[in-house]
């Protein structure tokens, strides 16, 4: 493979250090595991498919801790009503650090909104949630094809 293109000065070490001072970065990560669905049709399988394929529990969380926060905040969903840390604390019997820690995550995922201190499931329906996933990774891979083809451009690629 023959590389093109002008690479003195390419990557200039400011640019290593973040975003310029007053901009801000705003992100959503969406993790996704391809897995076999469950064969039979049991909602807590189901359920545990579901949140597994959007990486809401992995190898370090042993007691399920984001599994069950998800499982919370989908009850108060049916409930109709929203919850503040503390009692998705009282509510699962994980520290207040533990369910901040995975609320942060599941709120950078773009699964969990929060408003006046109170968490809740972004969409009213798992499937609506899906759209909304699915519609949030659709952009970032248009953004990630758009620098893409303007840095295949600069090298003449």
């Amino acid at each position: 493979m023959t590389i093109r293109g002008n690479f003195k000065n390419f990557i200039k070490p400011e640019e290593l250090t973040g975003p310029k001072e007053g901009t801000e970065l705003r992100y959503t990560k969406i993790t996704v595991i391809l897995g076999s669905k469950p064969e039979r049709s049991d909602i807590n399988q189901e359920l545990q498919w579901f949140a597994g394929s959007l990486g809401l529990f992995g190898l370090r969380d042993k007691d399920k801790s984001c599994f069950r926060i998800f499982i919370t905040l989908l009850k108060s969903l049916k409930a109709g009503e929203r919850l503040s840390s503390d009692e998705i604390a009282a509510r699962t019997g994980l520290t207040r650090g533990t369910i901040v820690h995975h609320l942060n995550n599941l709120m950078d995922s773009g699964i969990v909104r929060m408003d006046r201190n109170k968490y809740f499931l972004r969409m009213d329906s798992l499937e609506e949630m899906v759209d909304y996933l699915k519609r949030d990774a659709d952009e970032a891979w248009d953004r990630i094809r758009g620098v893409a083809k303007n840095i295949d451009e600069k090298l003449g690629l």
